[in-house]
Parts: structure tokens; C-alpha cells; sequence
């Protein structure tokens, strides 16, 4: 497939480096963009590169750009770039890592997007589907690169993937057996500009599927369930709040789904869900319904169910000190996702917030405080503008910090037993850290610092 094809592959960061990797194996001529300096790249990495004789750009891009039969994008690098453009009117395939899994893939595709709960749906899919006996990789904006996935993955296994905004836009062919769409919210406006644009993007998941597969939708979001109008699969929706003619809701307390004979099948107790919170009702609601029209045992689904924990840097409880809880929300990275870790808390809440600015509103986000967040510790980039935000809706129990050591050491020392010292940033981490689970992994060691 890419044997003798001149490759630049544009970001190396997990998912450049898996193709990398690929394409060397299957016989490519690679060459590497990066926006970042030579000095700041991972040196093992460096010493693969200088192994394999690879063409590198660090800091600067390629001066022709004739050359290349394909550019192979990362998520998050924009597709309007001028050398990307080039690329492309040079005649040059422009493709996404997703996109390039899907080429490569053997096997059989969940896709899993929203603004919120991608993170927890996909990983309790997984769960699920390893549950029923079924060979799963879990893979894509979850941590495992799809191509990565794809490469261990034989004819039965089944690619249970997180997908983002950035990563279904580079897509052409795409189409997951199922897909997923739980919800839709303002996020990464700087990058895509608009909600239409957005929802555009999300949209995607479902563009190439056809009738007899199928796609699940929250039926309690109406922006999010209208981007299914145009949907050419089965629309399988799923509801918290109301009972449905057709798909996975709530009733009597129970987790249920209807098929479209009618019947209903009961799965489990909404309140024997481990993971605490509205919202990952909603998760375990589309996670029944991927499971239950992947063919799978009911019992499995509400067993799996039943036992799951939930994911690292989501709503991650860390432990308590002198009766104050820890609770690692690093997962927040909007404001939408801050809103549902507060929700869960419910109230006596010390919140850490801030990060990198993507272009957010926070005016909501601090209307949840009353009653609940007793005071925020703020840093990165947009720490003044939520202090202005807040402080213009009322708040003015708001310390900007500046790190996260200190955010923590000033949180604990106002918090009395029975108190929640929460990490849930409404922000992404790019502006102090290389990822989520950086930030939260920090967090995590600034707590255990405060151990006597």
C-alpha cells in the first residue's frame, strides 16, 4: 500500500510516530515535519530517525513539496497550512492517522466522538467487547495510535476507537461498523472557527456508512442528535431522561433498550454504576447500545457494567488527606466537562482550573459555582479571565496561582474534612504541559507531596 510512496508525515508526536514506524515497515520513503526545534524532540526518538537516514524538518518546512505522493497529518495540525496546501496542489494524498488506519484495517471499526465522555464510553466499550470473548484493540485518541491498533489486529478483531474533531476531518473513507456522536458543545473554537463547522467535523464519523450499520446518538442533546438527520446508517438513539419507541434509555431505575420489534431488554440498575455522575449514565447508556447492536450477550453488557471503575484523569479519585478528598478531573479540558465534574462533586468543592486558550466562554461554567465550589485556584493562560469571569458573575472567591504546586498546597491549606479539592481545568493542557495525563500525573505527585 505504501511500498516506494514518498511520505512526509506532518507531527511527531504518538500517533506520527506509529505511522512512521508503519510506513518504514511497509517499504515508504519518510520524511518528518515537526514544528517544534531538534533540541526539544525525544532523543530516542532522534536516534530511530538518524538510524533509518530519515529526511527531518524541525522548526521549518520542506522547500519542495512536489515531491511527496502523500502527506500523512497528526491530530490537531491544521489542514490549512501553505505547505500543506502546496502539498495538495502538487497532487499529493493529504491524509489523516485515522484515515490511514481505516486503509490499512483488517478488522472491524467502533468509532466513538463528542465534546465530552469519548475518554470513559470508549474504554468501557472495550470493556465490554473484551468481556464477551471478542479480540479488541482499544485504540486511537485514547493513547494507542489507530495504525498502531490496526497493525496487531487480524479479520475478527474489533478497533474500539476513540475519534476527536481533528481526527475525523482529515477523513474521506472512514466508516466504523458503529459510530457514536454522545454530545456536542462549544470546543476547540479556535481551531474550527464555528459550532457548524464543529458539528461538521463530528459528523464525519457516520458520512461513509451505510444502512445495514448502525449509529448511536444522544437523543437528550438535540444539537447533537440533529447532526444525525443526514445519517445513512440505522440511528440508534439514547436518553437519560425520557422513554424511546426505539434504543437505549432509562425506566424504572433500570438501564433498558428497545429494539425495533419493540421488546425491551433490561440491562442493569442505573444506580449500581460505579462511576459516579449524570453524564456517565449517559457514557454507560451509549456504551450498552454499541454493545447490545454489536450482538452482545445483555448479561455481559450489565455485568460490565456493573464492575467498571472508570478511566485515569476522568473523575479519579486519589485519596484523602486529613478528611479532604483528591479528585484528578485533568480529562476536563472544556467547560462542559468542568460543569459535570462539579455536578458529580455536588458541593464544598476546591477547584483548580485553568490552561491553555481555546477560545472558551466560562460564563457558565462559574454559574454552577453557587452551592458547590466554595473557591477556585487558577493558572495558565486564561487564569485572568476566569478570575474577570467570575468575579463579573458574583464569585470573587478566586486565587490565581500560577502552578500547580501551589494551587494544590493553597487549596488544602482552606479545606476542612469533608471538603473536595477537585482538578477539573475547563482547558486544555498545552500552555504547561505536554498532555492530560501530564497535568494530571503532576497533580497527582503535588497530593502526595502533602503527605506528611
Amino acid at each position: 500500500m505504501l511500498k516506494d510512496k514518498k511520505i512526509l508525515i506532518v507531527g511527531l508526536g504518538r500517533s506520527g510516530a506509529a505511522v512512521m514506524e508503519a510506513a518504514l515497515e511497509m517499504g515508504a520513503e519518510v520524511s518528518i515535519q515537526d514544528r517544534k526545534k531538534e533540541e526539544r524532540m525525544d532523543p530516542q526518538l532522534m536516534k530511530t530517525l538518524r538510524k533509518n537516514d530519515i529526511r527531518t524538518w524541525f522548526g521549518t518546512v520542506p522547500t519542495d513539496m512536489s515531491e511527496y505522493d502523500m502527506v500523512v497529518l497528526s491530530p490537531g495540525v491544521p489542514t490549512d497550512l501553505d505547505f500543506v496546501r502546496e502539498a495538495k496542489c502538487c497532487g499529493a494524498e493529504i491524509v489523516g492517522e485515522l484515515e490511514l488506519a481505516w486503509q490499512m484495517a483488517s478488522g472491524h471499526f467502533v468509532a466513538i466522538t463528542g465534546t465530552n465522555g469519548k475518554t470513559t464510553t470508549t474504554t468501557l466499550t472495550g470493556e465490554i467487547f473484551r468481556g464477551a470473548g471478542r479480540d479488541t484493540q482499544v485504540v486511537g485518541n485514547i493513547g494507542v495510535p489507530a495504525v498502531q491498533g490496526v497493525r496487531q489486529a487480524g479479520e475478527d478483531t474489533w478497533l474500539v476507537t476513540e475519534v476527536s474533531s481533528f481526527q475525523l476531518e482529515t477523513t474521506d473513507y472512514f466508516r466504523p461498523e458503529i459510530s457514536a456522536i454522545l454530545n456536542l458543545t462549544p470546543d476547540h473554537l479556535n481551531r474550527h472557527k464555528t459550532m457548524e463547522n464543529y458539528g461538521k467535523a463530528k459528523a464525519k464519523i457516520f458520512m461513509r456508512q451505510s444502512s445495514d450499520q448502525y449509529c448511536v446518538a444522544n437523543w437528550d442533546d438535540k444539537a447533537c442528535f440533529a447532526l444525525t438527520k443526514d445519517c445513512p446508517a440505522c440511528v440508534v438513539p439514547f436518553s437519560r431522561m425520557e422513554e424511546l419507541d426505539f434504543g437505549a434509555f432509562v425506566r424504572e431505575g433500570k438501564i433498558v433498550i428497545r429494539d425495533k420489534d419493540g421488546e425491551i431488554t433490561e440491562i442493569c440498575g442505573a444506580d449500581e454504576l460505579l462511576i459516579p455522575g449524570s453524564h456517565n449514565l449517559e457514557n454507560a447508556l451509549a456504551a450498552a447500545a454499541i454493545g447490545y447492536f454489536a450482538g452482545i450477550d445483555p448479561e455481559v453488557i450489565g455485568e460490565t457494567l456493573r464492575t467498571f471503575a472508570g478511566v485515569k484523569h476522568r473523575i479519579e479519585l486519589c485519596g484523602f488527606i486529613d478528611g479532604v478528598q483528591f479528585v484528578n478531573d485533568s480529562k476536563g479540558t472544556n467547560t462542559d466537562a468542568a460543569i459535570k465534574a462539579i455536578e458529580a462533586m455536588k458541593e464544598n468543592i476546591l477547584l483548580i482550573a485553568g490552561g491553555y486558550d481555546k477560545k472558551a466562554d466560562f460564563t457558565e461554567m462559574i454559574q454552577t459555582f453557587p452551592g458547590r465550589v466554595k473557591k477556585a485556584y487558577l493558572l495558565g493562560e486564561v487564569a485572568e479571565q476566569i478570575a474577570e469571569t467570575a468575579r463579573a458573575n458574583g464569585f470573587d472567591q478566586v486565587e490565581i496561582c500560577g502552578d500547580m504546586k501551589t494551587c494544590v498546597e493553597h487549596a488544602f491549606a482552606d479545606a476542612y474534612p469533608g471538603d473536595v479539592v477537585l482538578l477539573s481545568p475547563a482547558c486544555a493542557s498545552w500552555d504547561m504541559y505536554d498532555n492530560f495525563e501530564q497535568r494530571g500525573d503532576h497533580f497527582k505527585q503535588c497530593v502526595k507531596e502533602l503527605r506528611p
